[in-house]
């Protein structure tokens, strides 16, 4: 039987906002295993179009806290045969696999393993030729560099699920060198990874260079996993057990955001729907709806937005003209954000227009934030490698929640380059803070600007 090359083999799809890659199978027959699709589809099916592949199995890794499934969606849309933990006890139609079951893909193989840690049914995926392992899919149990957090379940259970993460890496660790490693997990992702990683590595690369594998037991493998882990979202409690549910299925026009006029826009604001701008930081800063939430489209949209706006309330958008609504849409619902109401028809000139009130945040440069208070909403990673002297640090995800306890004084709202300081000062200022700026550019340049030195911790 010739060689598989895994390059024709498997196409990996990355979600550079979340830090996650999905993979497409090409089974040789026309057929495609596809493994942890998220919700929005685009790109698997962009993929799979492009292959001139056919979806026939969806496999699942976990039950997913940072994104939700697009199995379910596949399961419907393409006929595919969902294949997921049996221990997962997902309430949709699915396969059932435990630890060894084998799935005939047609030739290939795909044989579930056991790898509790990052959840407790986590399964990966071996991919077989034969006797010969190919690959194997970790999802969140080994990583490149790394295994992804055991606390998604609770502080409580975090020492426990680490220890189970242990005895699952080092049951990877075994498979030969060459054996491929597909994670879900990967740079970027609050799930953990360190960042700057490549997205797929081999076994014999990660038993030569992950840090985590070099551990000498259980217990210094679990101290030096849960002393890397930082914050995460507040949306990850509840997808999981969404993901178990099963999704809702969306229809075609799912990515459609409503025309609403201002008047429509000032009832639902003033009935306490959040108002969303999603415009680059200098047209926010310019002029904006008071009290808005600016949260800048780009690719960690989805991350920030299930951050810092809560999913049970209405969302009214407003965007610049050439910002794509259907991106808006599908970022938020991947991560399970179905509100979205509607966006302001014609944007924030429309407002002005109708004579509504416009806000203004100021934007400064490193050699103009003397006399201001530095607010730096960075990640404590982030903060600890480098800060401005005197700089008070709340990460962005913590802001809101403690907006009351820090004093109204001009305030210059800091990050790495901009767009997570307007969204920290649209906080503030709906916390009823005055004179707040954005810093343009983030600690590095202010240390070159100034000729000072950052300080780190």
């Amino acid at each position: 039987m010739p060689m598989v090359e895994l390059d024709s083999l498997v196409t990996t799809v990355v979600d550079e906002g979340l830090g996650n890659c999905s993979y497409l199978v090409d089974l040789g027959d026309g057929g495609a295993l596809v493994v942890d699709p998220p919700r929005d589809l685009r790109a698997v099916r962009a993929a799979a179009a492009k292959a001139g592949l056919r979806i026939r199995f969806v496999a699942d890794t976990h039950l997913h806290a940072d994104f939700l499934s697009g199995a379910r969606q596949l399961a419907h849309d393409e006929a595919a045969l969902v294949l997921a933990s049996a221990a997962g006890h997902r309430r949709y139609e699915h396969r059932g696999l435990g630890d060894g079951d084998p799935v005939d893909l047609g030739g290939l193989i795909l044989t579930a393993w056991a790898t509790p840690g990052h959840t407790d049914e986590h399964l990966a995926y071996l991919l077989g030729d034969g006797e010969r392992p190919l690959g194997v899919f970790t999802g969140g149990s080994l990583i490149v560099g790394s295994a992804a957090r055991t606390d998604l379940l609770g502080a409580d259970r975090a020492r426990e699920l680490a220890h189970a993460q242990y005895r699952s890496l080092q049951r990877l660790s075994q498979l030969p060198d060459p054996t491929a490693v597909w994670p879900t997990h990967g740079a970027g992702s609050f799930c953990s990874a360190p960042p700057g990683a490549a997205r797929t590595s081999t076994i014999g690369r990660e038993r030569a260079g992950n840090p985590l594998l070099a551990q000498p037991d259980a217990d210094a493998f679990t101290a030096a996993l849960l002393g890397a882990l930082g914050s995460y979202p507040p949306y990850f409690a509840r997808l999981g057990e969404i993901n178990r549910r099963g999704p809702a299925l969306l229809d075609p026009a799912a990515g459609q955001l409503t025309p609403l006029s201002v008047s429509q826009v000032r009832t639902l604001r003033d009935g306490g729907a959040t108002v969303l701008d999603v415009r680059p930081v200098p047209d926010y800063a310019a002029g904006h709806i008071p009290g808005s939430v600016s949260i800048p489209l780009r690719d960690q949209f989805a991350t920030w937005l299930g951050w810092l706006v809560a999913p049970d309330i209405p969302m009214v958008v407003v965007r610049g003209p050439d910002q794509d609504p259907e991106e808006i849409t599908w970022q938020a619902l991947k991560i399970g954000y179905e509100r979205l109401v509607g966006e302001l028809d014609g944007g924030l000139p429309v407002w002005v227009t109708a004579g509504q009130p416009v806000a203004a945040t100021d934007l400064v440069s490193p050699s103009q934030i003397r006399g201001y208070r530095v607010l730096d909403v960075r990640q404590d990673s982030e903060f600890r490698g480098g800060h401005l002297p005197d700089a008070t640090h709340v990460e962005l995800g913590a802001l809101a929640a403690a907006a009351d306890r820090l004093p109204d004084d001009p305030t210059v709202v800091m990050c790495g380059h901009g767009e997570r300081a307007a969204g920290a000062a649209s906080l503030l200022e709906r916390a009823g803070h005055h004179d707040l700026a954005i810093l343009v550019g983030g600690p590095d340049d202010w240390s070159t600007a100034t000729g000072q030195p950052l300080n780190v911790d």
